[in-house]
């Protein structure tokens, strides 16, 4: 039976004044073969990402069926208050992972991230500017890529083809490209021309890369509201992370980009010095932002949509189109040809 009245009955839930959610699922199930290096990779991420966001984000770290060692970490810094959720499920892969981070909260910026994501200072202030600058943007990722100018970015040639915004600038930290190419154990990921140019879009002093990655990138509340997806049949790969991270920012009429400066790390699966020693160089965390800044709402249309990624898109990066196009925005008939060759 039940006697009197909860105490909880009618009343409204705190938000305890978070606006960012970082949510990081996690998957080591061994400290053997493959994981041999894991655990310590995610201290690293776990110890640089405290380093450096603001006292407004809510760390939510999802366990994905890890072992016990993990899981005692992860509980720990839950009861330390470093995270401010952590939920423990079998191994039911990363979308289905960040789908349970998502559930049950109003945040206006949500970061996925990877658990082996070395953050660096000011991620999250260089995210911001780019969301302020370009009201179009849906999903920020703060390491840049000049070779996601295709992925999933047509409605950002449609919108720009003829502007003078849109335009290949010289790449401001080819080194933190190199450093990814071979987090991913691919030197030649990147060619001499990928190192030296990629596509950007401008507005006065601010500057993005076209395009943006899935292994961390911030993105704005309405990406996720509204949307069908409920479950991912993949544990990894396939088509989830597409459907469910990439997609949707597109479908809404917003825009994918990446900051002009590397601002984190991928550091893959084995442990190397660079990485410990990188964390000691990041400084304290000085930036204390009271509120979100205001976005803009973006209208969108299911036959722009089409129009724009099934046929504007299709026909622009048509091989030999294409070529043309690199050369209206910036490059020479020789950068261009190299362009096109990966």
């Amino acid at each position: 039976m039940r006697v009197g009245l909860n105490p909880n009955k009618d009343k409204h839930t705190k938000s305890g004044g978070f606006f960012h959610q970082v949510i990081i699922p996690v998957y080591i199930p061994n400290n053997e073969g493959y994981f041999k290096d894991s655990f310590q990779i995610l201290k690293y991420c776990m110890e640089s990402l405290f380093s450096t966001i603001h006292p407004k984000t809510f760390v939510t770290a999802v366990n994905n069926g890890s072992c016990i060692e993990v899981v005692d970490y992860l509980n720990e810094l839950h009861q330390r208050g470093k995270i401010q959720e952590v939920i423990h499920t079998s191994n039911i892969g990363k979308i289905n992972a960040v789908i349970k981070g998502i559930s049950g909260h109003d945040f206006s910026f949500i970061t996925v991230s990877d658990c082996d994501v070395l953050f660096l200072d000011n991620w999250q202030v260089e995210t911001y500017k780019v969301f302020d600058a370009f009201p179009k943007t849906g999903a920020v990722c703060p390491t840049p890529s000049s070779r996601s100018l295709k992925n999933h970015t047509s409605n950002i040639w449609f919108d720009l083809f003829f502007s003078k915004s849109l335009f290949f600038s010289k790449v401001k930290n080819p080194k933190a490209l190199k450093a990814f190419a071979a987090s991913i154990e691919n030197p030649d990921f990147y060619n001499e021309i990928h190192l030296e140019k990629y596509l950007t879009v401008s507005n006065k002093n601010i500057r993005a890369v076209v395009g943006a990655g899935h292994f961390i990138a911030t993105y704005r509340k309405e990406v996720f509201e509204k949307n069908n997806i409920k479950y991912s049949n993949f544990m990894l790969g396939g088509k989830s992370v597409s459907k469910f991270l990439d997609v949707p920012v597109v479908r809404k009429g917003m825009w994918r980009l990446s900051t002009e400066d590397n601002f984190a790390y991928h550091l893959g699966n084995v442990g190397e010095k660079w990485m410990s020693d990188t964390l000691e160089q990041i400084g304290p965390n000085n930036f204390f932002p009271e509120s979100p800044i205001v976005l803009k709402k973006n209208r969108f249309s299911k036959i722009r949509y089409f129009f724009e990624t099934k046929l504007f898109f299709r026909i622009i990066t048509r091989k030999k189109i294409w070529y043309y196009c690199l050369i209206f925005k910036g490059l020479s008939k020789k950068e261009a040809t190299s362009y096109i060759q990966k």
